[in-house]
């Protein structure tokens, strides 16, 4: 038995998410995580809302709020989305938490012992109308170089030019509109990171099978251009973890706060904490999951993320725990995803364009996303929801081949034999060519779900159902039963052991289907099967069953075009 600690990329405060970011991560993540448990592994699975930072606060002021008030509301609608997800959290923190308050403090005072922060004076941009500094993305303008009227402090989205705020040309706030901007200095802390960068790289090299876009994109921030930079971790924000070295002050950054990318990353820790807390437990059960001195030296650590939260989890934050000279974890593999995009363009929240979490479930249960997100993961590339596709997944993935096969048998029995697995007959040879076919398969769907090759692992899947359809059907004991119902029975027995075995097996991709499936087999035995053998002779004869409801709904051609209305942003 292995122990496995899985954390998944924090989802921001500021609303609900859409399909693509729980694709891009949490999702993923608690598939690997459920089946880490299903193996038998000690299995810690980590995330909380990312409640920092400058769009916080304006989301807050927008719904007239306190933002300590919005982010707690968000919070809760965050944590019931996931739980209608099934998404299977140990934890579900919030990296505003005292826990993450701490923790950050402490570990910018060992940064700091270690001679790695430095104290920058910079100008920037300062709104008199809005009275505070604004962030470069808050500061809109002309593009000097293509003439765009809305392009950003930071970059011109039409053209791509990276810009400065100084460069655009009358510029104003986004927040207020407000062209009463100065500049003024102001002083902040910097992480120097570019004295890491030989180490980081080393680190990096020596994870030999990361994937390839979460090591290229890491091997391009440490040496494009002027390689690997140092990096502000302090803003001049009301809302956040203000400054301190530890518990001490620190002088000259009174009023300030760290940035949301610095404390962020640390809330996997404080949230394991806040884990530990809630469960009555002292500092050691959350010491062993990330203490290499108390324990933690054992534990496989992954992370999941979008690949633009690659940087920050390969450099910044390998940076803060290395940097700080005490034995923290350091993940051992990344899984990174490209994006989902929405028919033909991107999700947007202000346009009412893709479908959302909540938005999700109001139509359809969870299992129908998980399987078609899952099966349909970004992995090498970047994907496309169409709702053309998502029909066509659904209908004949779970409803004609997995649904379809635990109606029919399971209606079949009754109907011929009771509400109990038929006894008489035997297995012959086509049974044992199933038999092999299925181990050969499960071995294979075994080995991508560790891999964390999620695409992979759903198509293996898929193929285990296919072999017991092409079974019935080749066997098609609904005819044998009209001359030799002894070898019917034994076809039927067979096929509702299946049942239960396509249960446990599929239960990390669609849970609350496979909860049916074993009530319906009577069982609570979720025991990973050893071989297809041991699994299709679990259930005697004589042991009672009973015929579920429909396990998945055909969606209509009119079911589909009303969704495909209804989220297009065109009303």
């Amino acid at each position: 038995m292995a122990r496995i600690l899985i954390t998944s990329a924090l989802p921001y405060i500021n609303g609900i998410k859409h399909l693509g970011n729980l694709v891009g991560s949490q999702l993923p993540a608690d598939l690997y995580a459920r089946y880490s448990r299903a193996r038998g592994h000690e299995v810690m699975f980590i995330c909380a809302t990312d409640e920092h930072g400058t769009p916080a606060e304006l989301a807050a002021a927008k719904a007239g709020k306190p933002v300590a008030d919005y982010c707690a509301e968000m919070h809760d609608v965050q944590a019931e989305l996931a739980r209608g997800f099934r998404l299977s959290f140990d934890h579900y923190g919030r990296s505003s938490s005292q826990r993450n308050h701490m923790l950050t403090q402490h570990l910018a005072g060992k940064l700091a012992d270690a001679g790695l922060i430095s104290e920058v004076s910079e100008k920037q941009v300062y709104s008199n109308a809005d009275g505070r500094f604004l962030p470069d993305r808050y500061i809109e303008g002309t593009c000097p170089n293509c003439g765009y009227d809305r392009a950003r402090g930071d970059q011109c989205e039409n053209c791509t030019k990276q810009l400065a705020p100084t460069d655009l040309i009358n510029p104003r706030s986004a927040i207020s509109g407000s062209t009463d901007l100065e500049v003024r200095e102001t002083k902040h802390l910097f992480l120097r990171q570019s004295n890491m960068r030989d180490r980081l790289d080393q680190w990096i090299d020596s994870q030999r099978n990361w994937p390839i876009l979460t090591t290229s994109i890491a091997k391009k921030w440490l040496h494009d251009g002027d390689g690997l930079q140092d990096r502000g971790i302090t803003r001049d924000l009301d809302w956040g973890i203000p400054v301190r070295k530890g518990t001490e002050d620190w002088p000259g950054m009174e009023g300030k706060v760290f940035y949301v990318w610095f404390d962020a990353p640390i809330e996997y820790i404080a949230a394991t904490a806040e884990w530990a807390d809630a469960q009555g437990f002292d500092d050691s059960a959350w010491q062993r999951w990330w203490r290499t001195d108390l324990g933690a030296d054992d534990v496989r650590y992954v992370q999941f993320m979008g690949k633009d939260n690659v940087p920050f989890h390969t450099l910044g934050f390998p940076a803060t725990l290395m940097g700080s000279g005490e034995p923290w974890k350091l993940v051992d593999y990344i899984k990174s995803f490209n994006y989902l995009n929405y028919d033909g363009g991107q999700f947007s929240t202000s346009q009412g364009r893709g479908v959302f979490m909540d938005q999700a479930l109001a139509i359809l249960p969870a299992d129908y996303w998980r399987w078609w997100l899952l099966s349909h993961a970004p992995e090498s590339s970047d994907s496309e929801f169409t709702w053309e596709n998502f029909q066509a997944s659904v209908n004949k993935d779970l409803a004609d081949v997995l649904g379809n096969l635990v109606s029919r048998v399971t209606k079949f029995c009754r109907s011929k034999f009771g509400e109990a697995l038929p006894e008489g007959g035997s297995y012959g040879d086509r049974e044992a060519a199933l038999m092999d076919a299925l181990n050969t398969r499960l071995r294979a769907y075994e080995t991508h779900m560790e891999g964390m090759e999620i695409r992979k692992s759903a198509a293996d899947l898929r193929a285990l159902w296919v072999l017991g359809n092409e079974y019935l059907q080749d066997a098609a004991p609904w005819s044998v039963f009209k001359s030799d119902p002894e070898q019917a029975a034994a076809q039927i027995r067979l096929a509702l052991n299946l049942i239960r075995f396509y249960a446990i097996i599929s239960r990390p991709f669609i849970p609350d289907a496979t909860a049916s499936m074993m009530a319906a087999m009577n069982c609570d035995d979720w025991s990973w099967p050893e071989s297809a053998a041991d699994a299709l002779t679990h259930l005697d004869a004589g042991h009672a069953f009973s015929v579920p409801d429909v396990l998945f709904t055909k969606i209509t051609d009119e079911n589909r075009a009303d969704w495909e209305a209804q989220f297009s942003g065109q009303r």
